[in-house]
């Protein structure tokens, strides 16, 4: 889900045939290209959700790494921006889905005195994977941009495994047989008690994942654009970039842990509004003034720490809805914040380009776009506590945590 962060000013600017890279067009059509990305994001976790409801979670696994790793190595053939915004949007199906599937299919085979530790350990999954996208960039540093992705093929290899070696969980074959021809609806998610949970799932994610993929996606296009950066060799910028991702990766997987630590001792919900607050306080003082790059490295630390509450929806979130309607649930109210996200990415790819328009003559700054998205942290922090309490204890088959 990173190949593109982390190449996406040089291969955008090839794409635009722009021989400058600091051109304010970059910027814009790249924010359009991962606005695109989160969009598919939220619609694939919709749709595979449904289908993991539906067809079985081993089933729409297998799918879903398919379509990611399919469309995210054809994005090597993109010749035009916009090839590469459809590619792109059509990975990130597979990647939504995904993760809807893979919550839903953990939550329902592992103890649930674990829940913390497990949402840590998966979290830690996607920081290494980004950590080896960051390797990958490394290595192939002398290719042109668009290699990178031919990388992002490889997961397919897992299909073979997945369909050889993981069941479909005993909790999914109990729900289908009890409801029969009766089987829950989309719609079903708003109504009754799980109508509550729906709309204050998607109010907090919607807001966290737009500060937070502003983080993700602009924290390396700004350091790009320091005036202390934005002239070296674009191998140079690269390492820089390069360095950025691991920081924040590596701090990262410290607050995945911590935020377990905090689940385990005053529950889900206060712990999310913990680390929200924690992500608005780090992104603030990161980014309210500016700093010399050898400076902002390790201030990337911080808001890289408080990505743990990412960690918590994994096994929060799917336990919340009955189980015919856990990957729908989990995948549409996680993923549909992203369509929040995705506008959000591009509004403040439009903030910055008329910043440059209107100031042609200073260098680009995204410091004060990253500081501004911060902030939504803090209504985040505040939804949160209004979400219900998970209780480490079996539920009835088909009903939703009280």
């Amino acid at each position: 889900m990173h190949l593109y962060t982390l190449v996406a000013t040089p291969f955008v600017a090839t794409l635009l045939a722009v021989s400058n890279k600091n051109d304010p067009s970059v910027g814009l059509h790249a924010s359009i290209i991962q606005g695109g990305f989160l969009l598919g994001w939220a619609l694939g976790g919709g749709f595979f959700g449904r289908v993991g409801d539906r067809m079985g979670r081993s089933r729409a696994l297998s799918l879903t790494v398919l379509t990611y790793a399919l469309f995210t190595g054809l994005s090597f053939f993109a010749h035009t921006w916009w090839h590469l915004a459809i590619f792109r949007f059509l990975s990130a199906l597979g990647i939504g889905g995904e993760w809807a599937v893979g919550a839903s299919l953990l939550s329902e085979t592992w103890p649930k005195k674990w829940r913390p530790w497990i949402a840590a350990s998966l979290q830690t999954g996607v920081n290494l994977g980004v950590l080896l996208a960051v390797l990958a960039n490394h290595l192939m540093a002398k290719q042109p941009p668009r290699y990178i992705f031919l990388v992002g093929v490889i997961p397919a290899l897992l299909v073979f495994w997945i369909r050889k070696a993981v069941p479909e969980p005993e909790e999914w074959h109990a729900a289908k047989k009890n409801a029969g021809a009766n089987e829950p609806a989309v719609s079903d998610l708003f109504r009754g008690d799980v109508k509550k949970i729906t709309w204050l799932v998607i109010l907090v994610c919607a807001v966290s994942l737009t500060a937070h993929w502003a983080f993700m996606f602009w924290h390396q296009v700004h350091l790009r654009k320091l005036p202390d950066v934005i002239n070296l060799s674009p191998e140079q910028q690269n390492h820089l970039a390069n360095r950025a991702m691991y920081i924040v990766m590596i701090s990262s997987i410290l607050g995945n842990f911590f935020a377990a630590f905090v689940a385990k001792r005053v529950g889900y919900r206060k712990s999310i509004a913990v680390m929200c607050v924690g992500y608005f306080v780090s992104m603030g003082l990161t980014y309210r003034t500016g700093r010399p790059y050898q400076e902002l490295l390790w201030w990337l630390a911080a808001p890289g720490f408080f990505q743990g509450v990412f960690a918590l929806f994994t096994m929060y979130l799917p336990p919340l809805f009955p189980t015919l309607l856990r990957t729908t649930g989990a995948g549409f109210c996680y993923n549909i914040g992203r369509v929040v996200a995705a506008a959000g990415t591009v509004f403040f790819g439009l903030f910055s380009y008329r910043a440059a328009i209107a100031n042609a003559s200073q260098p680009l700054d995204y410091r004060v776009t990253l500081f501004y998205a911060g902030m939504l942290f803090l209504p985040a922090a505040f939804f949160a506590l209004f979400l219900p309490e998970l209780r480490d204890r079996p539920q009835p088959v088909g009903q939703p945590v009280d």
